[in-house]
């Protein structure tokens, strides 16, 4: 079997590679007698229909860590990872219904804006530095790591060299033009990204069942790693401390998926761009009936790889060069790259496409949501408030084109991490809580305090890191273990959650002596009524979820 990219497989990257590309810049041409400005940069002049909204949502999300490193998760833990995808498909109910009537209500560019009005300058900015720091130290540079290691182990290309050729390529139509360009490129992304997953999960699951196909292929796997397919871990798997059994369901991970849907600016940006409130709520719905089917292509192949592997009958009808960067324990991430090694000419190529699909529009989405922060809540602020449309534009390409520099630079650092998804959720989790604390609060208790939320931020950091550190450290050897226990992490940010809340409510309850703060809301059930499509499709969406879990709960 061949294992290398052939000419077809060129053939079919390059297609993809063309096509992105001018369309990216296409839409991204200024119009005769219009000049481009900050609204048509940063929220694509608020054009955006329902179906690119979901589009876009879904590719700025499935990036890199999803089908490296949730897959990598796949193979060492199994199906359970994948309620990091089902519960999302509930979670965008949530902030279509609650949050983002609120949001588009206040006509925000930026969530940091958002935490000006309803608290202070003085958070928006300490927030807007943190946003602006995940993005470029986290997010970017694991996605630039993952795709360059994705690269190097498909291609044999140095892993230098796929970092500078992903960050080129997501930067040639993203600075020229704005959100505009990185959501109209979204749309064909997403094709590419779930049709090219598709293969790979139906070529992984063919392979398995000797040519039987993908429904023989899912029952073998099923058969041969039943460990793999329990979605509710018990304490003794040895995961456990990654998905802590029930506590997935009602503890942390609500922490990670409301933060990350709700108030994370490369998520929400592009629903700030829908025409109206109802587009974006439909935009949010299709964002989530695809995230019901992302387990298939991200998680189950694997598992897949994992069955593979352990089977000495298949890894002999694959041949000597499946001997080649094999995933094992310590090494997971491997298992998409490897995976793809075997596709057939043309649909290795359509695979490829969609693994750089999804790593090119999550760069996208993350540069321009780092510049339009560190445009409209740093520059506009504090560097030159007169700024016009043009310089304004301006600021946002050169601020983007130095955030993906510092990642380009740092992404290479990260080599040895396994299992990168649980890695950027573990590290994202430590400083999530607190802001998840400021946010449903301000939103919907009105007697919230800006010097209650700026206390509950910053404290919210230590109070992460004594459950991170704090126990193991200080427990261990003087008799108080049962005290102190060592917390799953999820564990540790669902305290962390609800401690930094009631620290907020008790600073707010001393200051105002429970009175409005005169910031607050006002909030009536008029703001959050939704249509009866939203209902519906809102209903089918948990009844399939409810399906899920009675199936494979244990």
């Amino acid at each position: 079997m061949v294992t290398e990219f052939g000419f077809i497989d060129y053939v079919v990257f390059t297609a993809y590679a063309v096509l992105i590309l001018g369309v990216g810049l296409w839409v991204s041409r200024e119009k005769d007698g219009h000049q481009k400005n900050a609204e048509d940069y940063f929220l694509a002049s608020k054009s955006l229909p329902w179906w690119a909204i979901g589009s876009s949502l879904i590719a700025a999300n499935i990036s890199a860590e999803q089908f490296i490193g949730m897959s990598g998760s796949g193979f060492a833990l199994g199906l359970a990872i994948a309620s990091y995808e089902w519960m999302a498909a509930f979670t965008l109910i949530i902030v279509g219904k609650y949050f983002l009537p609120i949001f588009i209500e206040k006509g925000i560019y930026t969530i940091p804006e958002f935490v000006e009005k309803r608290f202070s300058t003085n958070l928006k900015t300490i927030l807007a530095v943190f946003w602006i720091a995940l993005y470029i130290f986290v997010n970017l540079t694991t996605v630039l790591y993952l795709g360059g290691l994705a690269i190097e182990t498909i291609l044999g290309v140095d892993m230098i060299y796929a970092i500078i050729g992903l960050a080129l390529f997501s930067a040639a139509y993203s600075l020229y033009g704005g959100l505009s360009a990185v959501a109209w490129t979204d749309v064909i992304q997403v094709v590419f990204l779930v049709l090219g997953g598709l293969v790979t999960t139906y070529l992984a699951l063919n392979t398995v069942s000797n040519g039987a196909g993908m429904w023989q292929g899912l029952k073998t796997i099923y058969e041969a790693a039943p460990d793999r397919f329990v979605m509710i871990l018990d304490e003794s798997n040895p995961e456990y401390m990654n998905l802590p059994g029930i506590g997935v369901l009602v503890g942390g991970l609500w922490v990670a998926n409301i933060y990350y849907w709700g108030f994370n600016q490369y998520i929400i940006q592009r629903t700030l761009a829908a025409k109206s409130l109802r587009e974006a709520q439909k935009g949010i719905l299709l964002a989530a009936f695809l995230k019901l089917i992302i387990p298939l292509i991200v998680v189950v192949p694997g598992i897949a790889a994992y069955v593979i592997i352990n089977d000495p009958a298949i890894m002999a009808r694959l041949g000597v060069s499946a001997m080649e960067n094999l995933p094992g324990i310590g090494t997971a991430d491997r298992a998409y790259p490897w995976l793809l090694h075997f596709l057939p000419a043309g649909l290795k190529g359509l695979a490829f496409a969609a693994l750089a699909a999804a790593i090119v529009s999550s760069l996208a989405s993350m540069l321009n949501s780092t510049s339009t922060i560190f445009t409209m809540d740093i520059y506009k602020q504090y560097i030159n408030k007169n700024a016009d449309d043009k310089t304004t534009v301006n600021v946002g390409r050169l601020s983007g084109g130095i955030a993906l520099l510092i990642a380009v630079i740092m992404a290479p650092l990260l080599g040895g991490i396994d299992q990168a998804f649980q890695f950027i959720q573990e590290y994202t989790g430590v400083v999530s809580p607190g802001i998840l604390a400021v946010f449903i609060l301000g939103l919907f208790w009105k007697k919230t305090t800006n010097k209650a939320a700026i206390w509950g931020a910053l404290l919210s950091i230590p109070i992460a890191m004594f459950f991170k550190v704090g126990p193991k450290s200080w427990a261990v050897g003087s008799g108080m273990e049962s005290i102190f226990p060592t917390l799953p992490w999820m564990d540790q940010m669902g305290y962390t959650a609800v401690l930094s809340m009631l620290l907020i409510v008790a600073i707010s309850l001393l200051q105002n002596k429970g009175n409005n703060d005169e910031k607050g809301i006002p909030l009536t059930k008029e703001l959050f009524k939704t249509s009866p499509l939203f209902n519906i499709c809102s209903f089918a969406i948990m009844i399939i979820l409810v399906v899920v879990y009675a199936v494979f709960w244990k």
